[in-house]
């Protein structure tokens, strides 16, 4: 398996072909799933004793495996929140791989570290929080918000009043899954604010105010979104910052999602007071145009990250010694093991330039200005609210949700786009509406107008 041989040689050729081909594809397609039984049908047993070649193996990937994939940054791929990598990102995710670079401790990966670090300080930069900040590579936003909540209850229990405490945290309904879900992983409560819309400092102030005696002991953070999934909405940050610190709160931004569109001049100013965080969420993979899987957490002050996470073992011991001394990933998140994944975002980002990246995420903003334009136009749909970010929530009028599920099959089994529905608050209940977000700067107009019609 390990030694160097004519077929490995040709192996070699053929895998570097098939990713020229894609990553110089201008048109790609979107595939279809099939049932595990199918697949297997299709493709027999592949793992054997004896194995069945690479040529084999490869073909079966090539013939039936990789069409039935969507590919995440397909142009009229606007369901859930997709992706764009930039080729020149793809192309170091294979120099990435090719590399074997373990990203824990400077000691064994200094120059792929370095470079993370490179496209980290860049991140920082937009974020506005003071020199000191700084941050690490995750692997997406679930690991990035559990490293932050980690760091922060680990803060809180400094104090001993707290240590035999259960904690709590306030987010919005309106936040990700993965606060609820990272909060069952550290064992802490969450207290949902019933809005799906912008959190308020003053809905916070009215929440806070309504705790016990007790549940305020508990309560050790607050989770305000600059961005949510499902609908581009940012929270109030500068109140909701301003009143985290005087109640002594842990303030963490979740910005997986709409973190990139810091870099956009046009729409900057709503996420002001996300200076004043404690923590932030941004995932590069997203709107930030590199491959899964790069997540980011950033930290105001990292020294209690590193308190938190750094982990201690007889032979971890010589990557903190005199000579290995420089930036240890690990110990700033709750991964040892890591791959440099921060390392296709510094070539990209080195390679086109910030402004390039720039001009990209204020083209997903314009297409869904585009997109509001359009459905304003058509008779047959109708926005549910004005688009936020790079969001837009509209509705097919006269569907029913069944409508919106066979019209979502319907267009993904044709290999022409995929759009899901999702479920917006109206009044005591959720309608299912039809949701784009834009991503991929090679989305057109006539990509929109297409889905559009495909709805009458």
């Amino acid at each position: 398996m390990h030694k160097i041989d004519m077929d490995l040689v040709e192996m070699t050729l053929d895998v570097m072909k098939y990713a020229i081909d894609r990553i110089s594809s201008s048109k790609i397609k979107i595939g279809k799933p099939k049932k595990a039984e199918e697949l297997k049908a299709l493709v027999g047993e592949t793992i054997t004793d004896k194995g069945v070649g690479g040529e084999y193996a490869f073909d079966l990937w090539k013939k039936y495996l990789s069409k039935t994939n969507v590919p995440v940054d397909h142009p009229r791929n606007l369901a859930f929140v997709p992706a764009a990598p930039t080729r020149a990102a793809v192309m170091f995710d294979l120099v990435t791989s090719a590399s074997s670079i373990h990203g824990a401790y400077w000691m064994e990966g200094a120059g792929g570290i370095f470079c993370e670090n490179e496209a980290m300080q860049w991140i920082v930069s937009l974020t506005g929080l003071p020199k000191g900040a700084f941050g690490v590579f995750t692997s997406g936003g679930t690991a990035a918000n559990l490293s932050a909540m980690v760091t922060a209850r680990e803060h809180w229990r400094e104090n001993d009043i707290f240590k035999g405490e259960k904690g709590l945290i306030i987010t919005s309904i309106g936040a990700h899954s993965s606060i609820k879900a990272m909060a069952k992983v550290i064992d802490v409560d969450v207290l949902l604010v019933d809005t799906e819309d912008v959190l308020h400092g003053a809905e916070l102030k009215q929440t806070i105010q309504g705790l016990t005696d007790h549940e305020r002991k508990r309560l050790f953070a607050v989770v305000a979104t600059g961005g949510t999934t499902n609908a581009g909405i940012i929270d109030d940050l500068n109140t909701i910052g301003t009143i985290c610190t005087q109640e002594n709160l842990w303030f963490h931004v979740d910005a997986a999602y709409g973190g990139g569109a810091l870099a956009a001049n046009s729409v900057r100013h709503l996420f002001k007071g996300i200076e004043k965080a404690d923590s932030i969420t941004i995932d590069p993979h997203k709107w930030m145009f590199s491959p899964y899987d790069c997540g980011a957490v950033i930290y105001r002050n990292p020294e209690l990250a590193k308190k938190a996470h750094s982990q201690e073992g007889s032979y971890l011991d010589i990557f903190k010694d005199e000579g290995a001394h420089g930036f240890n990933p690990t110990d700033y998140q709750i991964q040892l093991t890591r791959r440099v994944r921060g390392l296709p975002l510094w070539f990209s980002l080195a390679a086109n330039g910030t402004d390039k990246y720039k001009e990209a995420i204020e083209r997903g903003l314009e297409l869904a200005q585009i997109a509001g334009r359009l459905i304003e136009e058509n008779p047959i749909v109708e926005l549910v609210r004005e688009p936020s970010l790079s969001c837009v929530l509209y509705r097919r009028i006269g569907w029913e949700p069944e409508d919106y599920t066979h019209w979502t099959y319907k267009n993904h089994k044709k290999g022409f786009a995929l759009v899901a529905p999702t479920k917006w608050r109206n009044g005591n209940t959720f309608e299912t509406v039809s949701r784009f977000c834009f991503i991929n700067p090679d989305t057109t107009e006539d990509d929109i107008n297409a889905i559009l019609k495909s709805m009458e």
